[in-house]
């Protein structure tokens, strides 16, 4: 079985990740994916360099090239595994094409999210509220299949976790979430 996580920014797709990997899911990261790649070609390691680039992927190879691979290499490990950051239509539509996948999406309020990103401390999203918003903008929507689109990610999802209370509430979403998959297989 393959879960794939969508949301907003900060949302908590990470925390819903290491819930999943007590249930022995094996992880995947869209932006792990995309470091690599960053690193490769000599940018910074900011979320600017992250969209550019998985464009650039994108445009080049396929919608769904990122997943692609990320769902290649858990194919050869034959587990469980959980897709983290899916951003694009194409990328979903691709694993949902595979069979046996789920798309869950994450959101939590929009200041929440922020205070969330700010107590992580991570170089990678050193962000003003304002940028912070408006980076979240222009990964609401696109007409164009090679960027993100959020918005049409979320509508997309199989299944939605408002995370918006304690970690025990959303360990109790997760639970339920996980179960009702397991039930219909």
């Amino acid at each position: 079985m393959i879960i794939g996580l969508t949301g907003t920014l900060c949302a908590g797709k990470g925390s819903v990740v290491e819930l999943l990997k007590q249930k022995g899911f094996k992880h995947y990261s869209v932006r792990g994916f995309l470091i690599k790649e960053i690193e490769k070609r000599n940018l910074p390691i900011k979320i600017d360099s992250m969209v550019l680039v998985a464009n650039d992927l994108r445009e080049k190879n396929s919608p769904s090239y990122i997943v692609e691979q990320l769902y290649s290499e858990a194919k050869k490990k034959g587990k469980n595994c959980v897709i983290e950051s899916i951003r694009a239509v194409g990328e979903i539509e691709a694993l949902k094409s595979k069979g046996n996948f789920y798309l869950i999406a994450v959101n939590a309020p929009l200041a929440l999210r922020y205070s969330r990103m700010i107590s992580r401390q991570s170089e990678i999203d050193n962000l003003t509220y304002d940028e912070f918003i408006e980076k979240e903008k222009r990964q609401m929507k696109s007409s164009n299949p090679n960027e993100q689109n959020l918005e049409k990610c979320i509508e997309m999802a199989d299944f939605t976790i408002q995370n918006e209370k304690n970690f025990e509430y959303l360990q109790k979403q997760v639970d339920s979430i996980y179960e009702k998959i397991k039930n219909s297989n």
